[in-house]
């Protein structure tokens, strides 16, 4: 973590909650984000994520913030919400932790996927009715009816969202993109994930298997989440290349084919 100050604008709006600012972290991670860190105040320490506002990101912290109070027992709950100044600011509480291992021979991975079990047992909250999983439409070939579902899913399931706690607990953060959708998604999402931290797919749906989900998934629609799922990545290596990028086209690709599935080349043709 680097130690900044915050932006003036940004710790006006803040300090109304924590009191006078002793310290500003700011973390290496929050890519929808401006700003991410951990506040040292009088009041304690806090977790803060805020973006510009009005932006084109701020819907998600919304969300964020309106999805809370139904996973607060596997996420740090929210604590204050800030808008003004230029900023949508939320502060949670700190969670203490370091993020999940997913290699092959972690001793997180048994947490890890208890977490995503625990998150499809949720009752989907009020909140996220309206908010249908729809990322995977555009790669899918007419197979998009297979990925709806009325179970929450956190949708962005990766070593940085989940932080492994002194006791071995794992704590689910980052919740900017909760949708509902087929119960099968976020273990699909870990498959992947798994495959990139260097599991073989065999492995990798070995881990998968220990959710409920994926043992009562209808495996026509994992293998055409399968191919959505390259036809994704390939687009997003198209727009922006980085090697993380490259590495999980390559995940889903090897993914896709352990499950006797080719996606036709990069972005398909209905992805435009």
């Amino acid at each position: 973590m680097t130690h900044t100050p915050l932006e003036p604008d940004l710790a006006a709006l803040i300090e109304p909650h924590t009191g006078p600012i002793l310290e500003a972290a700011r973390t290496p991670r929050g890519y929808t984000s401006d700003y991410t860190g951990i506040i040292r105040a009088a009041s304690g320490r806090v977790f803060v994520k805020a973006v510009r506002d009005p932006g084109r990101h701020a819907s998600s912290l919304e969300r964020e913030a309106a999805i809370n109070p139904a996973v607060q027992h596997i996420s740090p709950a929210l604590r204050w919400q800030a808008r003004g100044r230029g900023w949508l600011a939320l502060g949670f509480q700190h969670a203490p932790g370091m993020h999940a291992s997913f290699a092959p021979g972690s001793p997180d991975l048994p947490a890890v996927v208890h977490a995503i079990e625990r998150i499809s047992k949720i009752t989907l909250p009020t909140a996220a009715q309206d908010w249908r999983e729809s990322r995977y439409d555009r790669y899918a070939s007419g197979t998009a009816g297979l990925f709806t579902g009325g179970t929450l899913l956190h949708g962005d399931i990766n070593p940085d969202n989940l932080l492994v706690g002194p006791d071995g607990d794992v704590t689910i953060v980052d919740w900017a993109w909760p949708t509902h959708g087929a119960a099968f998604i976020d273990p699909a999402c870990l498959v992947v994930q798994l495959i990139a931290a260097g599991h073989t797919p065999a492995q990798a749906e070995d881990w998968a298997a220990r959710c409920t989900a994926w043992r009562e998934a209808d495996p026509a629609a994992v293998d055409a989440f399968a191919v959505a799922t390259v036809r994704m990545y390939q687009r997003f290596e198209q727009l922006d290349p980085e090697p993380w990028r490259k590495a999980m086209t390559a995940a889903a690709a090897d993914w896709a084919e352990r499950r006797g599935q080719r996606a036709a080349g990069p972005g398909a043709a209905d992805a435009g």
